[in-house]
């Protein structure tokens, strides 16, 4: 069956999908894609004019600096860079060759950071290459690659997904693996690669950028912060892309089926939400939509390490009285759970320390524990009413919507700043947008050094670098505002229902709640 591209939003008259050479066809677009692939994006104004790039002080580590330093011998220390306006044009005739790839789970935006590194190729290093690597690291590694052109990249802008040369989970770590990653850069010539991922992935991409100096060639590194998580941030890299846009996702959800609960009072909805170890989705959705009882992992692991310790001393009473040696948040959160809960997390651990808990669905649980709770009281003759629960997970929904609008900016300025810093030969740095709670014009660029973000853990006997995980601080500003008002929520509905993501209109713009505290906006 014949096929033709979309080009703004009609038949690409005597085209082909195959002459266009992309994997986007007419069939598949609804109206809303459509019009997002010609959706005019803002860049931050120093990346509008003459800029140039300044180095700030030497870096450290984020944890044992002195073991990331051995890891590490030629990147740790170096500065991060700023770009500044200049008025001088600072005039470059050298033509780059550079190589993307995406790496690990999708998150919306991915696209656009791609977009964003072409566009600054050609507008500032005309006649430049780009190639991506097809399937994640192993396309590194297996040098299976396509050379991205502007028809081939249209399609995609604005698009979720990764699928415009798609991910994979694999890691360049064993020499061989290494050794086969710089025979695809040399084949190709690349002047520089750039990794789109998450904290995995930036550790990758910062072992990658090691080897290449230690052997002094000249393809240089540079990171992108990718992850729904949100877990990957600090001060110099406020945000991940793809978290905005997966919170709004799960957000609607989850205010559908809380006016399903206020319109029957059938069921009782029990949702687990995606994030890892971090809970940063499960807090921004509570403050987008407030629930009548969330749980937030790091409260529990705060939880479970103060009960470990009191265990540890033997001096639980049946009275009760223990429980004045919780902290105030830890008490708070242990008299909210159910009393299976509370007694399953009074178990005696493992030989690890850890509570035996098996990995099972959460939301689940919950509900089993809940019915048999009220199950108990209403053999006591306590509870009379009705209870009937429904459960949800929300995952990989989320994972490959189109983005937001600040994601959709954000990705595009982190693509286009990166381009700009391997315009530079910087290597070894991952891609970092500031100022965010700002409009766009007024965000700032630069590139923040990757071994500025680590810290080591022993495996096997031997250090391993790892990027921090950014956990859910308990004494932050996010949540503490959720803190200040979930007491109110338990006691009464104060639902609010997001709606979906908006692309025009008033909240168009919007950016997270968790984003905007965190920025002291």
């Amino acid at each position: 069956m014949a096929t033709a591209s979309v080009i703004n939003g009609e038949l690409a008259a005597g085209k082909s999908a195959s002459e266009l050479n992309t994997g986007r066809f007419t069939a598949v677009y609804s109206e809303v894609q459509t019009s997002r692939i010609d959706h005019d994006l803002p860049l931050p104004s120093v990346l509008k004019g003459s800029f140039k790039i300044v180095d700030g002080p030497p870096s450290s580590a984020a944890g044992n600096p002195g073991e990331i330093a051995k890891l590490f011998p030629c990147l740790f220390g170096q500065p991060s860079a700023q770009l500044l306006p200049c008025r001088e044009p600072v005039v470059s005739e050298k033509k780059l060759k550079i190589g993307v790839v995406l790496s690990g789970g999708q998150a919306p935006g991915g696209h656009n950071v791609i977009c964003g590194i072409y566009d600054y190729l050609q507008d500032r290093a005309k006649g430049s290459t780009v190639y991506g690597f097809r399937g994640g690291p192993a396309g590194v590694m297996k040098c299976k690659y396509v050379e991205l052109t502007s028809e081939y990249i249209y399609p995609y802008r604005n698009q979720g997904g990764f699928d415009m040369i798609c991910s994979g989970r694999d890691k360049i770590e064993t020499p061989e693996q290494f050794k086969q990653a710089e025979e695809a850069v040399i084949k190709l010539d690349l002047d520089g690669l750039v990794v789109i991922g998450g904290d995995d992935s930036n550790t990758n991409a910062c072992l990658l950028a090691e080897n290449f100096r230690k052997k002094n060639m000249k393809t240089r590194v540079i990171g992108c912060p990718k992850t729904i998580d949100g877990d990957l941030k600090c001060k110099e890299v406020p945000a991940s892309f793809g978290f905005d846009t997966a919170c709004k996702i799960y957000a609607e959800m989850i205010g559908n089926v809380m006016v399903d609960a206020r319109s029957t009072g059938k069921y009782y909805h029990f949702v687990r939400l995606m994030g890892r170890a971090a809970s940063h989705i499960t807090l921004e959705c509570a403050l987008q939509t407030h629930p009548n009882i969330t749980v937030i992992g790091e409260e529990v692991q705060t939880l479970i390490a103060e009960l470990n310790e009191i265990l540890a001393r033997g001096v639980v009473d049946e009275a009760g009285l223990w429980k004045k040696k919780l902290t105030g948040q830890s008490f708070m959160l242990f008299e909210l759970l159910p009393q299976a809960i509370q007694e399953q997390l009074m178990l005696e651990r493992d030989p690890h320390g850890n509570v035996q808990v098996a990995k099972i669905e959460t939301e689940k649980m919950l509900i089993q524990m809940v019915e048999t709770e009220l199950e108990k009281r209403r053999q006591e003759g306590i509870y009379k009413d009705y209870f009937k629960g429904q459960s949800h997970f929300f995952g990989y929904e989320g994972r490959c919507g189109l983005p937001s609008n600040f994601d959709a900016s954000y990705c595009y300025a982190l693509g286009y700043g990166a381009g700009a810093l391997l315009h530079e030969g910087k290597t070894g740095l991952i891609s970092s947008v500031g100022n965010l709670a700002a409009p766009v014009s007024e965000w700032t660029v630069g590139g923040t050094a990757l071994t500025a973000l680590m810290d080591v853990e022993r495996r096997h006997g031997k250090f391993k670098p790892v990027i921090k995980k950014a956990m859910v601080e308990l004494d932050g500003a996010p949540f503490k505002k959720f803190a200040s008002m979930r007491n109110e929520w338990a006691l009464e509905n104060h639902y609010v229902s997001p709606g979906p993501v908006q692309f025009v209109g008033q909240s168009s713009d919007a950016v997270n709640h968790t984003l905007l505290l965190e920025l002291g906006a």
